[in-house]
């Protein structure tokens, strides 16, 4: 009987270490320090739950609770000792409202090498209004700082998160692999300079799902060095659309490829799928591209290639781009131009654009067929094609 009562004695000892075990730490802001009253600096605060969570051998829980929260620009550095850490966002996070404060710092919220980062809900408020009037203005203005950026990150998961009022890029994807973003949400003014929704950059394996973005730039911006993009149910407007480019700013540049775009919306866009490269010499490239399900309302460009890119006519003057654009493809595509010309493909004269496909398109200007304009541009049309196609 002794013996039973030790054997059970050691299995519930055995039940109550593993359960323990199987507890993951949290750590919460305001248990080191952090104030939720939106003007108490709470920077050092972040970096100690940060510090914790990074350092933890087992997977960890940062908790930012409801409330407003003052942050200066923090950098989350990695690689950490385990790759399953989660920051649970109820609250708000808030940038200084003097711009000059962050205005050179590059990123507001920073992180970088690390793997295996989960960011659920929350607001991200970039206070950037005054800094936009300066822009506007014509003065000379800081730059900005991204608000929230990734750099050299692997295994990133981000869900239902707000950002509001980025100074410069809303969220920015550098050297990073196998990334899902969910549910998110980007709000700026349509006169906000420079405040592209999602960018993305030298990286691969990266989806966006489910996202409404309204802003002054690009709603998604496409680097080089970007391949295995999967983009699905985005509302964009206002802002510039869905862009790959600006691309071949640098004679040697790593190409875009094998990319996905599909059921997206565009409302009172400058552009809606673009393809843009500089009017100069490159080795980039742009292949294997495909649009899908995309309704156009009231879009100034609905589809354009533009390779003649020199804003300023600065350094690319009697130049021609060296990008060699092929297979894209775009299909079911429908809606208004704001503009009567609704496909516009302006290639490069020295590589013409290749492979291009038009299936099932149809837009129209002021109730009336569109237009459509090729230069330099070689492919096919099928289905109904309306503006009927110039390839």
């Amino acid at each position: 009987m002794c013996y039973f009562h030790f054997l059970i004695s050691i299995l519930l000892l055995s039940i109550f270490n593993t359960s323990s075990l199987a507890a993951p730490p949290s750590y919460n802001v305001v248990s080191f320090g952090a104030k939720p009253d939106g003007r108490t600096d709470s920077t050092k605060a972040f970096l100690s739950a940060w510090a914790n969570a990074c350092g933890s051998p087992r997977a960890a829980t940062i908790y930012v609770p409801p409330g407003r929260f003052f942050l200066r620009n923090v950098a989350f550095q990695g690689p950490c000792k385990n790759n399953r850490i989660t920051i649970r966002i109820d609250g708000t996070l808030v940038a200084p409202s003097d711009y000059r404060v962050i205005g050179n710092a590059g990123n507001w919220l920073f992180f970088q090498h690390v793997d295996g980062v989960t960011l659920n809900s929350g607001i991200l408020d970039g206070q950037g209004t005054a800094l936009w009037a300066c822009k506007n203005s014509g003065k000379n203005c800081p730059s900005g700082a991204t608000s929230m950026g990734f750099s050299n990150c692997n295994n990133i998961a981000i869900n239902g998160l707000t950002s509001l009022n980025s100074q410069m890029y809303h969220v920015v994807f550098n050297g990073c692999n196998n990334v899902k973003l969910k549910g998110v949400k980007v709000l700026a003014s349509g006169n906000s300079p420079n405040t592209d929704g999602i960018h993305v950059q030298l990286s691969s394996d990266v989806t966006i799902l489910n996202t409404r973005i309204s802003t002054g730039d690009d709603c998604v911006s496409i680097g080089p060095g970007t391949s295995n993009l999967w983009i699905e149910n985005v509302a964009c407007g206002p802002g510039h659309g869905i862009s790959i480019g600006s691309l071949g700013k640098d004679l040697n540049e790593a190409g875009v490829q094998n990319v996905t775009v599909k059921t997206v919306t565009f409302t009172g866009t400058q552009n809606g799928l673009r393809i843009k490269s500089w009017g100069r010499p490159s080795n980039g490239f742009a292949r294997n591209i495909l649009f899908q399900n995309a309704i156009m309302k009231n879009v100034q460009n609905p589809i354009i290639i533009d390779q003649n890119y020199c804003p300023d006519n600065i350094g690319c003057p009697g130049q021609v781009s060296g990008v060699k654009i092929s297979d894209v493809t775009y299909q079911d595509v429908h809606g208004t131009s704001a503009t009567e010309v609704a496909v516009n493909f302006d290639c490069s004269s020295k590589y013409p654009c290749s492979r291009i496909r038009l299936e099932d398109v149809k837009l129209t200007y002021k109730n009336q067929p569109a237009a459509a304009s090729c230069s330099h541009a070689d492919g096919s049309a099928s289905g109904l094609v309306q503006p009927k196609g110039c390839l």
